[in-house]
């Protein structure tokens, strides 16, 4: 096989028939869908864009070296929840995480970890090209494992390049083959990085061809669902859900209520309520349906307006309200800190005779913390204890987070050491919530170290709100030492945090070191937000003006000096005439035939 991925050619024109068809006229063939009006999502592409897409891809996917050029960065959701420096989102542990795959490797065995280690340093040298990563890993001496692939693949998640290197050379290597996890893992990088073209092409790949077995499931088409649903590209979300039948998969409730799940997940309600409500006929509705839209508005969105009209909603066409919609809907008010509705709505669940459940505890305890009612949302713990809902994680970091936003260290500590005593582990929101309340460098790297002991290690929401911090308190020193620390423990800077970085330096002076750590961002592919460029271009040509204005400056002071010396010299040469009378004759006149010479 000639090419990197071992796709052959008559694949790919396999591929930019399902393109085209999944692109078009999917809808048409798909009838267990009732569509949502074309126009309205702009849902037929071009052929002819369609094969020049294909045709780039495959001579991309021919040569080792060459990479295409990308303009874009990670997903949207990365740079809106690192760049929050607090959200109220302690309640959501209803949703999953979309890369499940990456997690629950557990690293054992030692020579599995030396490796992992070797390939990821491999892999993070700067200044290699990808024939020269293919290269040194050719030459490493590592063996290719399914457990090696799963455990290189998270630590280099937010570079592409070299992720997408080490799977293609991974499954070059004799004795090994990618299974589903391994590709659903980069294919979700791929998506990420809004490679889709490439990801659709590694999804070709694992349909095996007309022989092989297919490794393709509705999950793998989920995880692009949810990667359109991140970008807002909801027309392409829905095509995608079209495509479930072309790859012979069953479209059910199930099906339509996880494309649901995915809009409502990114902020995209509207267009999950519209596409509801455009398919009543094929898929009736229900209150698991509802509870979803519901869950968009209330939770991601945090709309109560909105919360309340779907509330509503439900009631007029006769659809149940059941514990979930109470916990969407009370959540919504605890995060509005509108504790008299929270109180409203769970009085009215106990006398309905509804029980609750955890998620509706949590939430009226993170709204009685946030109240400073810290007693009764202990006592609310201990009843939910009497009930048998024993408190989780979720239930802690709601006393806890409320109780440091109101200074109240103290208690929050206390809460603190009874979740120990509890058994339960901290989780990274519960050391966020400590480390927003600390006020000096020190305190924040004991803490850090202690996070690391409890088994807590920072992510990139940790290192972007220190950096943050630090950048406010002008200790630019702890923020270079962060920063370097980040590459250090194995997160690799994403987006969101070159963001974070350049808009501290530029605000504190450190207009060369933004412009630096900008260069970079745009080398590595990562798309600068219009205001940071819009900033570094202005400050620029600024610079570039400046420099200019220098230049003329140093000229028009060259000349004046130049022109100075001319007009002292001819001043000179006027002084010396107007005083050439007073001065006395210093030559002989010599007279001869009645005429008078100088004497020579």
């Amino acid at each position: 096989m000639r090419h990197m991925m071992r796709v052959r050619s008559s694949n790919f024109s396999i591929f930019s028939i399902l393109l085209r068809s999944h692109c078009s006229s999917s809808i048409s063939s798909c009838a267990v869908v009732k569509p949502i009006t074309a126009v309205l999502f702009n849902l037929s592409p071009s052929t002819t864009n369609t094969f020049s897409a294909m045709e780039l891809h495959f001579k991309f996917l021919s040569s080792s070296t060459a990479f295409p050029n990308s303009k874009y960065a990670p997903s949207i959701e990365t740079q809106e929840d690192a760049i929050s420096d607090g959200d109220d989102n302690d309640n959501d542990e209803d949703y999953e995480d979309d890369e499940t795959h990456f997690r629950g490797l557990n690293l054992e065995d030692e020579g599995l970890a030396r490796d992992i280690t070797a390939i990821v340093d491999i892999l993070r040298q700067l200044g290699s090209s990808p024939s020269e990563t293919k290269y040194k890993l050719h030459h490493s001496g590592i063996s290719a494992s399914s457990e090696l692939v799963v455990g290189v693949l998270p630590r280099v998640r937010n570079d592409w390049e070299a992720a997408f290197t080490f799977f293609l050379w991974a499954g070059k290597q004799p004795g090994y083959a990618h299974s589903v996890r391994e590709y659903h893992s980069m294919i979700s990088i791929l998506a990420k990085m809004r490679k889709f073209d490439t990801a659709w092409a590694l999804i070709d790949e694992m349909k095996g061809g007309t022989t092989g077995l297919s490794l393709v499931t509705p999950q793998t088409l989920l995880i692009m669902i949810r990667r359109y649903c991140a970008v807002h590209d909801v027309g392409k979300a829905i095509n995608t859900f079209y495509a479930f039948k072309r790859f012979k998969f069953e479209v059910g409730i199930n099906e339509f209520q996880g494309l649901l799940s995915a809009l409502c997940r990114y902020k995209n309600a509207k267009d999950a309520e519209h596409l509801l409500f455009c398919n009543k006929n094929v898929f009736p509705f229900n209150t698991k349906s509802f509870n979803i839209i519901l869950n968009g508005w209330c939770n991601v969105i945090v709309s109560p307006r909105e919360g309340e009209r779907i509330w509503r909603e439900m009631g007029k066409r006769g659809v149940q309200h059941d514990v979930f919609s109470y916990g969407s809907l009370i959540s919504c008010y605890s995060k509005a800190c509108n504790l008299n509705k929270v109180l409203k709505l769970f009085n009215r669940m106990k006398k309905l005779n509804i029980t609750t459940d955890r998620k509706v505890y949590n939430a009226v305890i993170h709204a009685l913390a946030k109240g400073r009612l810290v007693k009764e949302a202990i006592n609310l713990m201990k009843t939910m204890e009497e009930k048998g809902v024993a408190p989780n994680i979720v239930t802690y970091n709601s006393l806890i987070k409320p109780l440091c936003r109101a200074r109240q260290i103290e208690e929050a500590r206390e809460v603190f050491d009874k979740m120990l005593h509890q058994g339960l582990s901290p989780t990274i929101r519960t050391y966020h919530a400590f480390l927003r309340t600390l006020r000096t460098g020190e305190e924040v790297f004991v803490l850090l170290e202690k996070m690391k002991k409890m088994g807590c290690h920072p992510n990139t929401d940790t290192y972007i709100m220190l950096i943050r911090k630090f950048c406010r308190w002008r200790q630019l020193d702890n923020v270079f030492k962060l920063w370097s620390e980040m590459s250090q423990n194995g997160v690799n800077p994403d987006r969101s945090s070159y963001i974070v970085l350049i808009h501290g330096l530029f605000l504190n002076g450190k207009l060369e070191e933004a412009h630096k750590y900008y260069i970079e961002m745009k080398e590595k592919e990562l798309m600068p937000e219009p205001k940071t460029e819009k900033m570094l271009q202005a400050w620029l040509s600024g610079k570039y003006t400046s420099e200019c204005q220098m230049t003329d400056l140093e000229c028009n002071q060259l000349n004046c000096s130049q022109s100075g010396k001319n007009s002292r010299a001819i001043s000179r040469r006027v002084d010396q005439g107007r005083d050439f009378c007073r001065q006395p004759e210093t030559r002989r006149v010599v007279r001869d035939r009645g005429f008078s010479f100088w004497d020579q």
